[in-house]
């Protein structure tokens, strides 16, 4: 599979020669009698930095197809979240099934929580997808914001209006709002994570006193080369808008972009090329030095969401407790895990394909099997391994859906965790 190097890169890509109009992004004959349509992920004025467009040349118009109608909802939700009380209570889940009937990408979304709206261009919302088989003839695009996925068994192959991403368990892919794709299952079977951003697009952060090197770099994200469909065959395209799904019927694939070029596209990363920065001396990072991407908000350093990992890395702090400490956070933190085990969670109970929201001021951290392991362990160089745990944190409140509430997959007991632990002993008292 080919793809183009660079983050948020003036990419030029074509899948036939010549397809690609050079010097005019709309000249008044475009080759091949393709047919040119202008890509617009932010508002047409937008600073040059943050303005993200990209010039399509495609077989037909994406503006020929019916009336949209109502599609069913299934499991899937969107902003403003208040079909159940917000809870201020820790929250974790076992890991879903997959379902029995034949269910593909989109039938397979299940929304877990989120915040703001889409109607305002804030907030995201988190879902899961389980699927047991490809999309066939069928195509899905979201109105409501990009979608950053995390796989978490199985891979995705989505071929998008753009070109083909293929992403594994281990790799994220971004795909930008309003594009159209289909998901297809090489392993016949998938599970993973989605965070909805309504908000502003995903980016690299800032990298401060950290200097130039360090975290994401951008030559790592890739991006795919053009390719295209010319299949006359009905397609089913569904799209959500403002919460709602909603479907209409093509006599053709809409997946017929033969060239393209400009700044806004999917792309994908290997979370395995993070460069992680950590501590040689005491204490324990703040969770943002582990920052992939983050889509900020008006007010400097809060952000709408932060995509955050904890990936292998080593631990050479001197004199110090070494997992996460115990805190309770502004920002509200919605934790998924990919494979192995998260250092503040030896004890059990967190799972790959599971969850956890520890939201605004809960006051959270390691469970008793991993303060005491990290209070008694003799200290030297450590490198955590066979593991890749994630965040979505966002400075507004994260909001379950009542689906997410009532679950089986709910832990009922997930307070335990820290119900064991002993009250310190102060000089000339009991200790009760």
């Amino acid at each position: 599979m080919s793809y183009l190097s660079g983050f948020g890169n003036e990419f030029a890509t074509e899948a036939v020669s010549g397809a690609l109009p050079r010097g005019q992004n709309s000249p008044q004959r475009v080759p091949y009698g393709l047919y040119a349509e202008q890509l617009s992920g932010s508002a047409f004025t937008a600073p040059r930095k943050e303005n993200k467009r990209s010039w399509l040349y495609r077989l037909r118009p994406s503006a020929e197809h019916a009336a949209f109608q109502p599609h069913p909802q299934g499991l899937l939700r969107s902003g403003p979240f208040d079909e159940a009380p917000a809870s201020p209570n820790r929250l974790r889940w076992s890991p879903p099934e997959l379902p029995s009937a034949p269910t593909d990408f989109v039938d397979g979304l299940v929304t877990f929580a989120g915040n703001g709206d889409a109607a305002v261009g804030s907030g995201l919302g988190i879902h899961m997808y389980v699927a047991n088989r490809s999309m066939v003839d069928r195509v899905f695009y979201d109105a409501d914001g990009e979608l950053l996925i995390v796989p978490q068994a199985g891979k995705l192959r989505l071929f998008t209006e753009l070109g083909v991403l293929e992403i594994a368990p281990g790799e994220i892919g971004v795909v930008p709002r309003g594009v159209r794709f289909r998901a297809e299952l090489p392993d016949g079977k998938a599970i993973g994570y989605v965070c909805e951003n309504y908000g502003a697009l995903f980016r690299l952060p800032e990298l401060g006193p950290i200097g130039s090197n360090g975290l994401a770099n951008a030559r790592d994200f890739l991006t795919p080369v053009a390719a295209f469909e010319d299949v006359d065959r009905p397609t089913e395209v569904v799209q959500k808008f403002l919460g709602r799904l909603w479907s209409t019927k093509l006599d053709h694939s809409p997946l017929d972009v033969v060239a393209w070029h400009g700044n806004l596209a999917p792309y994908k990363y290997d979370l395995r090329l993070f460069n992680t920065i950590g501590t040689v001396s005491f204490d324990h990072p703040d969770p943002s030095i582990f920052t992939v991407l983050t889509s900020p908000s008006e007010v400097p350093g809060t952000a709408n969401c932060d995509f955050v990992i904890f990936p292998p890395r080593w631990m050479v702090a001197e004199n110090t407790f070494r997992p996460p400490w115990f805190h309770r956070n502004v920002m509200s933190e919605f934790m998924g895990l990919v494979h192995g085990i998260y250092d503040a969670k030896e004890g059990g109970g967190f799972a790959p394909g599971g969850a956890s929201l520890h939201n605004c001021m809960s006051a959270h951290g390691p469970d008793k099997t991993s303060y005491q392991r990290a209070v008694e362990v003799e200290l030297g160089p450590h490198k955590i391994e066979d593991t890749l745990a994630f965040m979505f944190e966002s400075r507004w409140v994260i909001r379950p859906t009542r689906f997410a509430m009532e679950s089986p997959a709910l832990q009922a007991d997930y307070d335990a965790c820290w119900s064991a632990f002993e009250k310190a002993k102060l000089p000339g008292t009991t200790g009760k």
